[in-house]
């Protein structure tokens, strides 16, 4: 299952910089995880310093 990013995204980009499968973008006002690409590793939720991104 894939994770999402909630609201509460502060658009920092530390997630981004960490997916090791590169899932992860800049979208409209918050990033954004491509379904497709995103191999449930978790490693975007323990990076990210508001707890955004969540599994979905």
């Amino acid at each position: 299952m894939a994770y999402i990013i909630s609201d509460e995204c502060i658009s920092c980009g530390a997630c981004a910089a960490e997916c090791p499968v590169e899932a992860i973008a800049e979208g409209d006002g918050k990033y954004e995880i491509d379904a497709g690409k995103c191999i449930d590793c978790g490693t975007c939720a323990d990076t990210c310093p508001v707890g955004a991104p969540a599994a979905e």
